[in-house]
C-alpha cells in the first residue's frame, strides 16, 4: 500500500518541496508580525487545504497554491509558539522557582559551573513551553533525564532557549526509574571502553561511536576546535551515516527487509543514546527518510529531502528557525555534502570511479565551505588547516569506531584481558589524538575573519552560482546521491 502511494505521489514532490520551504519562511516571518494576525486555527486549515490541492494534480501553476499553503501553515505554527513563549516576558528579572527535566548531557563552562538544558519546564504545576538554559555552581551528580527544582533570577533567552537562569540554587534532584535507559546502556558500554583503552583515547573513541563529546579532556576539545575537527565527535549525521551504511550493507545480501529493520533500529538507538539535539533531529530524520525511500526502490532528490527536513524540524520546534546555531550548521553541512559535493566530484574527477580520498576531500571541503559563512558571522574565526586535518583523520574514523566497539565489548566480557582486546583501538586512537594535538597547536591554525550578514549572503550566492556552473558542465543527476548507499 505504501509503495503504491509513494509511486502515485512521486510527481508531487516539487509541490511539497515548495510548500516546505514556504512553511519555513512562514515560521521566520511569524516572529516579525503580531501573533494575533494568524494564530486562529482557521489559517492552519486553509493552509492544509491549499497544500492538498497543490499535490492533487501535477501542474506548474499549482506551485502558487503550495507556496501560499506552506506560508500560512508556517505563520500559524510560528505564531502559536510565540504566544506560548510570551508567558516568560512578565517574569524576566524576577526570582522564580521552576522545575524541569535535564534534556542533554551536563556540560561544564569556563567558570567551572554546570550547564543544564531543561525541557518540560513548569512553574507552580503550570507547564511552560520551550527550553531553559541554566548554570549552577552546585556540582551535584546530575545526568540527562533527571528532574530538578531550581530557584533563581529569570533572564532573557538566546537561540532556541526561551529563558536563561545563571548561578541558580538547586533545591531538589529526582532521578526517575527506570529513567533514561539509553543513557544507562551508553554509560555501561563506556565503562567497557574505559577498561580496554586509556585516556584521552577512551574519550575520543566514545566521541566517535556515541557522540559523547562532553567527556573530552579540555586540551583535546580545544585542539579539535582549532583543527576544524569538532564535527567528528559531535553526535551528527556523519557518525550516524557510517553506522547506517554499515548495518544496511551487512544484511542487504541476506534480506532487504532485515537490512532495513537493522538500519532503522540503528537510527533509533543512536538518537536515543546521544539525545535529541538539533543536529541529531536533522540527522535522524534525513537518514530515516532516505532509508525508507531506498527500501521502496526510490530516492529523494536532495533538495526535496533538505526541504522536508527543514519543514518538519522547524514545525516541531519553530525556535530552530529563530537562531539555533547547531541546527543552522547541521543543515548547511548537509547541503554541502548532498548538493555541492556530488557535482564537484564529477566535475573534478569525471566519470572515473570515485577515489575514496578524493571523495572525502571534496565532501569535507564542500561541507566546510557551506558552513564557513555561518561560523564567521557567529565566531569571527576559521580554521585554515581543517582540510589537511580532515584528510589525516576522517578516512580512519569508520575503522576507529569499529575497533572502539570491539574494545568496549571486550572490556565488558573480558575485564581481565580488556587491555589486550583494546590494543588495536588504542593504537589507532593514539595516532589520531597525537595528530589532533599536533594540528591543533599550529600557531596560525585559527585566523580571525570578521563577516557580516550581507557578506555571508554574498558568499552563499557565489557558492550557488559555482554549483550551478559545475552542474551545467557535468549535467550530473542529484537523484543519484544518497546518504545511506
Amino acid at each position: 500500500m505504501l509503495r503504491i502511494y509513494l509511486r502515485r505521489r512521486l510527481h508531487s514532490s516539487w509541490q511539497l518541496t515548495a510548500a516546505s520551504l514556504a512553511l519555513f519562511a512562514g515560521i521566520v516571518l511569524a516572529r516579525m508580525i503580531p501573533a494575533s494576525v494568524v494564530e486562529s486555527p482557521g489559517w492552519l486549515c486553509l493552509g492544509v487545504v491549499l497544500v492538498f490541492m497543490s499535490v492533487w494534480r501535477a501542474r506548474v501553476w499549482v506551485i502558487v497554491l503550495a507556496l501560499a499553503g506552506g506560508l500560512l501553515i508556517g505563520m500559524w505554527r510560528g505564531s502559536l509558539q510565540a504566544t506560548q513563549l510570551s508567558v516568560y516576558k512578565p517574569l524576566y528579572g524576577a526570582t522564580v522557582n521552576l522545575s524541569g527535566t535535564v534534556a542533554e548531557d551536563v556540560d561544564i563552562n569556563k567558570r567551572d559551573q554546570l550547564v543544564l538544558r531543561l525541557k518540560d519546564v513548569s512553574m507552580n504545576d503550570h507547564k511552560l513551553a520551550g527550553k531553559i538554559w541554566v548554570t549552577t555552581s552546585n556540582h551535584a551528580s546530575i545526568q540527562r533525564s533527571d528532574i530538578i527544582n531550581i530557584s533563581g533570577k529569570l533572564d532573557t533567552g538566546f537561540g532556541t532557549f526561551a529563558a536563561a537562569m545563571y548561578s541558580v540554587e538547586i533545591r531538589t534532584i529526582t532521578r526517575p526509574e527506570p529513567g533514561d535507559v539509553a543513557l544507562k546502556i551508553r554509560n555501561w558500554f563506556a565503562s567497557g571502553v574505559d577498561r580496554a583503552t586509556s585516556e584521552p583515547q577512551t574519550s575520543l573513541g566514545l566521541g566517535y561511536l556515541v557522540g559523547q563529546r562532553r567527556g573530552l579532556p579540555e586540551e583535546l576539545d580545544t585542539a579539535l576546535k582549532t583543527a576544524g575537527l569538532m564535527h567528528i565527535v559531535v553526535a551528527s549525521g556523519y557518525n550516524l551515516t557510517i553506522l547506517v551504511r554499515l548495518a544496511r550493507r551487512l544484511f542487504e545480501k541476506v534480506s532487504k527487509y532485515l537490512s532495513f529493520i537493522t538500519a532503522s533500529s540503528m537510527i533509533v538507538a543512536f538518537v536515543a543514546i546521544t539525545g535529541m539535539s538539533p543536529s541529531m533531529s536533522r540527522a535522524g530524520l534525513v537518514a530515516g527518510l532516505s532509508l525508507l525511500a531506498w527500501y521502496y526502490g526510490r530516492r529523494f532528490h536532495p533538495i526535496a529531502l533538505l526541504s522536508f527536513a527543514i519543514a518538519i524540524t522547524t514545525y516541531i520546534n519553530p525556535s530552530y528557525a529563530w537562531g539555533d546555531l547547531g541546527w543552522q550548521l547541521s543543515f548547511a553541512a548537509f547541503a554541502g555534502v548532498m548538493l555541492v559535493a556530488p557535482i564537484a566530484n564529477v566535475y573534478f574527477f569525471g566519470d572515473k570511479p570515485e577515489r575514496p580520498l578524493g571523495r572525502i576531500l571534496v565532501e569535507t571541503m564542500s561541507a566546510q565551505i557551506c558552513t564557513l559563512p555561518i561560523i564567521l558571522v557567529a565566531f569571527g574565526q576559521a580554521s585554515v588547516i581543517a582540510p589537511i586535518a580532515n584528510m589525516l583523520i576522517l578516512p580512519l574514523v569508520p575503522l576507529a569506531m569499529l575497533l572502539t566497539f570491539i574494545a568496549g565489548i571486550g572490556g565488558l566480557l573480558l575485564p581481565f584481558g580488556a587491555a589486550i582486546v583494546g590494543l588495536p583501538a588504542e593504537a589507532i586512537l593514539t595516532y589520531m589524538t597525537q595528530t589532533i594535538y599536533f594540528m591543533g597547536n599550529v600557531p596560525w591554525a585559527l585566523q580571525d575573519i570578521e563577516l557580516g550578514i550581507i557578506g555571508a549572503l554574498i558568499i552563499y550566492i557565489g557558492i550557488g552560482l559555482s554549483t550551478v556552473y559545475m552542474w551545467r558542465k557535468t549535467r550530473y543527476s542529484l537523484r543519484n546521491s544518497s546518504i545511506v548507499e
